[in-house]
């Protein structure tokens, strides 16, 4: 099984290619003046890998604040 540093580093490598995939679909989107209701789910998504990261790199005791989670 993979150390969690290493989980950490994947996990952000995947956030930086969603952050890039919501970017192409914003622009597809200004370009032909259509929704960009999909690049708002692959940001959601990048949030949440985000929220993961952090987590990986907090200490077990601490306690994440709430507002973490909006």
């Amino acid at each position: 099984m993979a150390d969690l540093e290493e989980l950490r580093a994947r996990l952000e490598g995947i956030a930086d290619e969603l952050a890039d995939a919501a970017l192409d679909r914003l622009r597809e989107a200004a370009a032909t003046g259509g929704d960009a209701a999909e690049e708002r789910a692959i940001t959601r998504a990048r949030r949440a890998v985000e929220r993961a990261v952090h987590l990986l790199k907090a200490p077990v005791a601490e306690e994440v604040p709430e507002e973490f989670f909006d």
